[in-house]
């Protein structure tokens, strides 16, 4: 199976159909799920409670064979992939820019790769140039990467906690960096300090809020982590 389109229309997505622009997600597969792993940060907690297995994407086989098709495209070709890419981001760019729209997308639907890097690199693409149509943003655990885009024109990238980042988080929170943490009921009002967002009502929440922590309830199989991936929160 080839994959022939790698953005999807964020309307398929429960969280991302709530946002207020038009939204596109790339999910590759995520952790070690093709044996190369994808989310380098990702902790056992984080692999056991993803998202991959959460809502109907997570129990459809043709959706999992898609993702594991352009995944292995980009494994094995990654140059080509990359520019099949960025042709795809102008294309929608284009399209928006037509119509006058805003639109968001996000590049890490279930991987954490440096994307703008790559696109940069491989393709010529830089995505600043692209604002104010284009909004692009990301959850990573990989500090230095929430670092080094913190001040990016349009890119956000929102620092995940896992239990076994709790340093790292600590220290995001105190650079301003916005967190995601998952909890297990009830949101608090803070955490560390910071002021906790409902993050389930919209995906794009993190490009209008800075130093917060969007607080996420626990789905799937996260509703049964005892890793402290999940913070207890009542």
């Amino acid at each position: 199976m080839k994959a022939t389109k790698y953005l999807s229309p964020g309307n398929t997505n429960a969280k991302t159909a709530k946002n207020s622009l038009k939204t596109f997600i790339m999910y590759l597969t995520p952790g070690t799920t093709n044996g190369v792993n994808l989310c380098p940060k990702a902790s056992k907690g984080c692999l056991t409670a993803c998202l991959y297995t959460a809502g109907y994407a997570g129990v459809y086989k043709s959706v999992n064979a898609a993702r594991l098709a352009k995944t292995e495209q980009y494994l094995q070709d990654k140059p080509a992939f990359i520019r099949a890419l960025s042709y795809e981001i102008m294309k929608q760019y284009n399209k928006a820019k037509k119509t006058g729209e805003q639109i968001a997308i996000r590049l890490n639907g279930t991987s954490d790769i440096d994307f703008v890097y790559l696109l940069q690199k491989y393709a010529g693409l830089d995505i600043s140039t692209l604002a104010p149509v284009v909004y692009f943003y990301d959850y990573t655990k990989i500090l230095q990467k929430a670092i080094r885009y913190q001040n990016h024109p349009n890119y956000t990238v929102t620092f995940s906690r896992s239990e076994s980042n709790q340093a790292e988080t600590e220290t995001a929170i105190k650079l301003g960096i916005n967190v995601a943490a998952v909890f297990s009921g009830e949101l608090p009002q803070t955490y560390l300090g910071a002021p906790v967002i409902d993050g389930d009502k919209s995906d794009i929440l993190m490009i209008y809020n800075k130093g917060a922590v969007l607080g996420l309830k626990a789905k799937g199989r996260a509703k049964k982590d005892t890793s402290g991936f999940v913070i207890q929160s009542n």
